[in-house]
């Protein structure tokens, strides 16, 4: 059996980077569609990529953030991101636990990816953002 045939496929989790204060301020959003309770939820968050004029390595510092429990059809706030990242990859490793299963999902936000100019309304929400499955 391979490796990858153990870890569970994690369906029903989204991320959505929101605008909160019109154009000023942005927020990351753990998002749980399924119906199952997530527990033990860890987030790590990371900014990386490359400085197109000189070709320097860029990288952000590597957040970590904790959520004890997301309910079934809740959502929650992880962290502020700055528009002064959105020309880097913004990775988001999620883990959480379903029912003594360990599940564990990477989400990328592509460099530029994140156009103020493109969001829409999210109605879960009523904000405008980006939604990634």
């Amino acid at each position: 059996m391979k490796a990858k045939d153990l870890i569970p496929k994690v369906e029903g989790v989204f991320l959505a980077l929101l605008e909160e204060k019109g154009n000023e301020e942005y927020a990351v959003y753990l998002i749980n569609d399924r119906k199952d309770i997530m527990e033990g939820i860890i987030v790590t968050s990371v900014g990386f990529g490359e400085n197109m004029q000189s070709g320097e390595a860029l990288k952000t510092a590597t957040l970590r953030h904790s959520l004890e429990v997301l309910l079934p059809e809740e959502y929650a706030k992880i962290e502020l991101i700055i528009p002064e990242v959105f020309g880097l990859y913004n990775e988001y490793w999620v883990s959480f636990w379903i029912d003594e299963v360990l599940y564990d999902k990477k989400f990328l936000f592509l460099p530029d990816s994140i156009k103020i100019e493109d969001l829409a309304v999210l109605p879960r929400f009523n904000k405008k953002g980006i939604l990634l499955s």
